[in-house]
């Protein structure tokens, strides 16, 4: 009995969070199921019809918005990921006494809305502000070019709000690996490049692989870049979401588009995880 006891206790502290998911996740998942299989119209209002019809309607209909979402998210990832591996080399092996500063750097934006954060983008890049200026100077920009309202603007302010995700996860990876492996490949001879290409980076896959889905995932269903530093031309698949559930009151095609990405989303998930995800770090570095 009190063997059985011991066995229910894992399951006792998990309950909260359990509970937590089914009614704030579950629940509203299956809810929103049923909404992407209905049919009818706001005035009339909406009824469960098994329509699949609405999943192949919204491809048809918003599939730019979709291969968009996912360029821009992918390309955001990359950006982050460029940007994120030095600086969390940096923190981890030669920031020293200012590590803790320089984290606190890292995620100190988090204390600010994200679309507080994204406005103050959007004044920065204004049609006559300094940065537009001076790149019109240099001639990176003709005399009536721009930054906002175009793809550039809005691929950089998703990298830029979701950069701390890439950050943490690789710090972490590289805080954690074990220097004697470093000094191993040296006395057998190896450059410092080719350490750092043979055993830093292989080490550091699972920060790598942690830090790209944390960035890519929400960049997908991201909506608040594209609305304040895009325009109807940069629109994502959040933009529609967000329109056809707040302003045109399509559930059923707002809830089947959510369910197709999350689907592609998945999808691309399991493909990334069998590429770097699945490898185990002997793997990685051999």
């Amino acid at each position: 009995m009190f063997k059985n006891r011991q066995r229910l206790i894992p399951w006792y502290f998990a309950l909260p969070g359990l509970l937590w998911l089914i009614v704030f996740f579950g629940i509203p998942l299956i809810n929103q199921a049923n909404v992407s299989l209905m049919t009818g119209d706001p005035e009339a209002g909406y009824e469960l019809t098994w329509a699949f019809s609405n999943y192949t309607d919204a491809i048809s209909e918003y599939w730019p918005q979709i291969r968009r979402s996912l360029g821009y998210a992918f390309v955001a990832t990359v950006i982050a990921l460029v940007i994120a591996f030095p600086l969390a080399y940096f923190i981890a092996y030669k920031a020293g006494r200012w590590k803790g500063f320089l984290l606190l750097m890292v995620v100190l934006p988090f204390f600010m809305s994200q679309v507080l954060r994204t406005v103050s983008w959007q004044l920065l890049l204004t049609d006559n502000g300094w940065i537009v200026a001076r790149l019109r100077d240099i001639g990176l920009l003709a005399d009536d070019g721009r930054i906002l309202a175009t793809s550039t603007a809005v691929i950089g302010g998703i990298a830029y709000n979701y950069l701390p995700f890439m950050v943490l996860p690789l710090y972490a990876s590289l805080e954690r690996l074990d220097r004697r492996l470093l000094e191993a490949a040296t006395d057998l001879y190896a450059s410092r490049a080719t350490a750092f290409r043979k055993v830093t980076v292989p080490l550091a896959t699972p920060g790598l692989f942690a830090g790209s889905l944390l960035v890519f995932i929400p960049a997908t269903g991201d909506f608040i870049n594209a609305a304040l530093l895009g325009s109807t031309k940069q629109y994502m698949v959040g933009n529609v979401i967000q329109s056809n559930f707040l302003t045109i009151l399509d559930f059923p095609t707002a809830a089947a588009l959510s369910f197709l990405l999350i689907g592609i989303i998945l999808v691309g998930v399991v493909l990334y995880s069998a590429i770097l995800g699945t490898k185990t770090l002997t793997e990685a570095a051999g």
